[in-house]
């Protein structure tokens, strides 16, 4: 165990050599040096402090849902801030800490009669990585909703953005260029009928379960859409549906997803990505870019 950290923070529970494995949507990836779950913003703020102090490699991760991690893991400090999870509302405004749960806090928002998140019911990631690369879904983006967020910088600065300032666009954000730490998120919504919400998000968690494989472990969407193409559609008509490397296939069911059908490693994900990448890339002359946030070291 590294002395220092358990010095400087003798209350804080830190795991060393923890499997992320037990924590990533893939059910895949390797340990981490040191692993915290801080519990508010002053413990972030000092935890991120402390890692620019002592020179300590620093990862932050939301809930691991849109992320592979590589096998060999990650070296230094990982952050998992899914215990700052706090959402509140507020007038027409919903303020939701980085590690709340997008799909809980569409939750909140149609509990209060508010209307404008029902694109993301059915999304499984964390409010940090949502403003992190502007998730969306249906036809909304989270750029759509949000008024601004709180953002801690990696010298220990709390700054709040607005819209504008982050800066963004398709699956990006300006935190993902400074590397800022979502802190939380402010969402202006609007009041609506709650029968009407409540219609629009069931219909498109129906939706989503009859498209999507959510009986396998998985990152999510795993490339964003070329211009001018449907990325699942190109991968289906190049045959690869079904292609499996280890425990790792593109689904049968969305060509989109790659699935862990049992026992896949972060190596195999990474071979499935090339494959297909290189494979469209010959058929159709369309380069892949993931989507999904790839972090950790090769084993």
């Amino acid at each position: 165990m590294d002395r220092s950290i358990t010095d400087a923070f003798p209350e804080v529970q830190v795991l060393e050599h923890e499997p992320l494995s037990k924590y990533t949507n893939t059910q895949t990836g390797g340990p981490a040096d040191l692993l915290v779950f801080p519990k508010s913003v002053t413990e972030t703020k000092q935890l991120v402090l402390w890692a620019k102090e002592t020179d300590t490699p620093l990862t932050i991760i939301g809930n691991a849902s849109n992320l592979i991690v590589r096998d060999g893991g990650i070296r230094g400090l990982t952050l998992i801030l899914t215990k700052m999870d706090d959402i509140q509302v507020n007038g027409n405004q919903v303020v939701a800490e980085a590690g709340a749960a997008l799909i809980q806090t569409t939750e909140v928002a149609y509990q209060a009669g508010l209307t404008g998140l029902e694109f993301a019911a059915g999304i499984p990631g964390s409010i940090g990585g949502a403003v992190f690369m502007n998730a969306g879904a249906y036809d909304g983006e989270i750029s759509e909703v949000l008024a601004s967020a709180e953002v801690l910088t990696r010298d220990g600065e709390i700054k709040r953005l607005d819209n504008r300032e982050l800066d963004f666009g398709y699956r990006h954000s300006s935190v993902q260029d400074h590397q800022d730490v979502v802190l939380s998120a402010t969402f202006k919504l609007r009041a609506g009928d709650a029968n009407k919400i409540r219609s629009r998000m069931d219909e498109l968690n129906r939706l989503r379960a009859s498209k999507q494989p959510l009986e396998y472990p998985s990152c999510g969407s795993v490339f964003k859409r070329p211009t001018g193409y449907f990325t699942g559609k190109l991968i289906h008509e190049a045959g690869l549906q079904g292609f499996t490397v280890g425990g790792a296939q593109v689904s049968m069911k969305h060509a989109g997803f790659i699935i862990n059908v049992g026992g896949a490693t972060a190596t195999d994900y990474m071979d499935v990505i090339h494959h297909v990448q290189a494979t469209v890339l010959k058929q159709f002359g369309v380069e892949l870019e993931t989507e999904v946030r790839i972090i950790g070291e090769e084993k």
